[in-house]
């Protein structure tokens, strides 16, 4: 019932009518049920629509009278619809603004006496009452708005037009971002305020079904999903700050029929409310529609423009719909066109209570009815689920629930069950934690990766789906073009552009099998085109064991072979033009690192290190700093890495390949295989790498590296 705050717009009548004129004859008789709470906004509508000549307010249902002076002389109060119907005739038009778990009895009502209706959002409490009322409503010919105002808004059609015209591209997603703040007295406002169900009937109230949920409607609209059969699958990942039984922060991702995804990030546990919006990521730029505001934005290579636009109100739209013949084809939120919405609604009812987000992640701010928890980093959590079209569980939020069982990646066919792989344990602890990569986004380049990788302290030093590139993975193998495949993630490096573009060209890697040994797993891997064809097949092994007390090593070896007859050609942004940019090979994304040093033997930060070749006399490169760990320093630590051209035993045969190094723009590094020209990879000559990585707690200087290399002999 409740709904979101919406700023009034000034419009002009032609643009207050959608459909028809709602003008047309005398004035439509209407009911309100529930005068308190959103219902007082409509009594203000409604005095609005009188004054215009279009309606007449007869009658008001609440078992709580408004006060006396509150409404025009001569409208009948009854303390319940049941009997403001039973005294007859019934009303054109009967607006529900009553709790979620009232919305389909009412309806009901209202539409057996023959009255249309006009329903608060969340239309009804669950799939099933939502079934009911939809086939009521056709069978009987009536007409049911949903109050998604947001729907009425005139920068939709715009929207719609930008996208359209090509202006901001190929779609590559939508998201919806809502942060706002509740406090513990919006909870006590009601009985069913908070919960999930009530005397054993649905409420479903929830940051994403109620406060929150205009983002989520509007989203499906632009996503292009409106019916229940819009809707191909839907996830949740539920929390709450609160302490109440409905969730207050949670992801929702929406797959349509059609292949858009649609990420809903939703907290009432902001630092403070912003507008929410709803923004359509585009392969040339985006579109931002902050729908409280009926403000659009739009972004592109040429740059940003921003619009105002006025709104159909949704009553009027009503009225003007039931003048005209096939009105319910005018509505702009009719019951059916919620399908989508309840589908959403549905999971979120079905799905399991709420995870309560652990005390020791939030803040309270304020006093008594005004105080409201404050999630700790919950923006910056937001902006990356967003992002990355991800959960905050896949983002490994220190707050959300474990994932659970590994994924069968999305692909045509049936791929073999390789079961779960298991965390690699140095003296008796979990030192990193394979992924298959099967839940990353598409663009993003699914693929298996090593996260999170820690010291034997506990010090993280991996970050992975980070918000400035989401499509880094912690430790792994990516290359940017395969045969013109992206196995890297985000935009293409391309010659001809002379830069970044968003392409359809993103392969996945998957998981064939997995050998797990004492101290190794060893994976047999498919490397696929957008198109499922294989195009290289691959063999990585990983092994890890202790080095001393404060130190461990990983490391990576792996080899490359086409899976058809033919080379495959492995090549870069470097190679593609880019200058300085040819990374692609093995790549360790790191954490925020505070004091970052970099360096080798010879050399010292990242302009001198980034781009040259290890050698003889400088064969290791060494990351050091504190690393953050979750919300809070995780300690001083130091990587130490290893190619494989320089190890004794193996790789004596392999080449040296140049350091790519980031420091100031984000922390990683990698060996690259084609710097500036293409690598190959055949059935004659395979591309094999191999990498040691030595983690270790505390910052070490030269003299302590050299001295552990030293004491690794040939254990390596």
């Amino acid at each position: 019932m409740t709904a979101d705050t919406f700023s009034t717009h000034s419009a002009s009548r032609q643009e207050q009518t959608a459909t028809g004129s709602a003008r047309t004859g005398p004035a439509q008789r209407v009911a309100l049920v529930g005068a308190h709470g959103y219902g007082a906004r409509h009594l203000d509508n409604l005095a609005r629509l009188a004054e215009l000549g279009l309606v007449e307010l007869v009658a008001v249902a609440d078992p709580r009278p408004p006060a006396d002076g509150t409404l025009p002389d001569g409208v009948t109060t009854f303390p319940s619809l049941a009997e403001l119907l039973a005294a007859g005739p019934a009303p054109d038009v009967v607006i529900l603004a009553t709790p979620i778990q009232t919305h389909a009895p009412l309806a009901l009502a209202a539409i057996a006496a023959g009255a249309d209706v006009y329903v608060e959002k969340p239309p009804m409490a669950s799939l099933a009452q939502f079934d009911a009322v939809l086939s009521a409503a056709q069978q009987s010919g009536r007409l049911v708005q949903v109050g998604f105002q947001s729907l009425g808004s005139h920068a939709l059609p715009a929207l719609e037009r930008v996208v359209a015209s090509g202006e901001i591209g190929e779609v590559r997603g939508v998201s919806a971002v809502g942060t706002w703040v509740r406090t513990t007295g919006y909870f006590k406002r009601s009985r069913w305020a908070g919960k999930r169900s009530l005397d054993g009937t649905d409420v479903v109230d929830g940051v994403a079904t109620n406060a929150l949920a205009h983002a989520v409607a509007t989203g499906l609209k632009i996503a292009g999903a409106s019916l229940a059969t819009d809707v191909a699958s839907v996830e949740t990942d539920l929390y709450r700050a609160h302490p109440t039984e409905s969730d207050d922060t949670s992801v929702i991702r929406v797959r349509t029929a059609h292949g858009t995804v649609l990420l809903c990030a939703l907290t009432l546990c902001a630092d403070e409310q912003t507008a929410p919006s709803v923004t359509v990521h585009g392969m040339l730029g985006r579109a931002e529609f902050f729908y409280t505001e009926d403000r659009l934005t739009v972004t592109t290579p040429d740059g940003e423009r921003t619009e105002m636009f006025g709104r159909t109100d949704l009553l009027e739209n009503l009225l003007a719909c039931r003048r005209s013949p096939g009105g319910e084809d005018g509505l702009l939120s009719p019951l059916a066109g919620n399908g989508a919405f309840m589908k959403v609604l549905e999971a979120i009812r079905t799905a399991e209570q709420p995870r309560a987000i652990d005390a020791r992640h939030i803040t309270w701010a304020g006093e008594g009815d005004d105080a409201h928890p404050v999630v700790h980093g919950i923006r910056q959590h937001m902006r990356r689920a967003a992002a990355a079209q991800a959960t905050f569980a896949e983002l490994g939020v220190p707050w959300a629930r474990d994932l659970p069982g590994e994924l069968t990646a999305e692909l045509p066919g049936e791929l073999p069950d390789v079961g779960a792989q298991t965390p690699f344990t140095v003296n008796g602890k979990v030192v990193a934690k394979p992924a298959d990569g099967s839940r990353i986004a598409p663009t993003s380049s699914p693929r298996p990766y090593l996260h999170p990788v820690s010291s034997l302290a506990g010090t993280v030093v991996t970050d992975h789906l980070p918000e400035d590139h989401v499509w880094h993975l912690g430790v792994g193998i990516a290359i940017q073009d395969v045969d013109g495949v992206n196995f890297w993630g985000g935009r293409t490096y391309t010659r001809d552009a002379g830069g970044y573009v968003w392409r359809k060209d993103h392969g996945r890697i998957v998981t064939r099998a997995v050998e797990n040994g004492d101290g190794s797993q060893t994976e047999t891997l498919s490397w696929l085109a957008p198109d499922a064809s294989p195009l290289l097949n691959e063999r990585r092994t990983w092994s890890w064991a202790a080095v001393d007390a404060s130190t461990w090593r990983l490391t990576l070896d792996f080899e490359l072979t086409p899976s058809g007859p033919d080379p495959v050609r492995l090549g870069s942004p470097g190679s593609n033009g880019r200058p300085q940019g040819g990374y692609g090979g093995f790549f360790w994304r790191l954490p925020a690192v505070h004091g970052a040093a970099v360096s080798t033997a010879s050399a010292d930060g990242e302009d001198a290190v980034h781009g040259t070749l290890p050698s003889p006399a400088a064969p290791w490169l060494a990351w050091s700093g504190t690393f953050r760990g979750g919300e809070s320093d995780g300690g001083p630590a130091t990587l130490v890495f290893l190619p494989g051209a320089f190890l004794a035993g193996a790789g004596a045969k392999q080449p040296g390949d140049p350091w790519f190094v980031r420091v100031a723009g984000y922390p990683g590094v990698g060996l690259s295989l084609a710097w500036e020209q293409e690598a190959t990879a055949s059935h004659a000559s395979p591309l094999h790498r191999t990498v040691t990585v030595l983690v270790a707690d505390g910052l070490l200087s030269t003299g302590d590296i050299e001295q552990l290399i030293n004491t690794l002999g040939e254990s390596l």
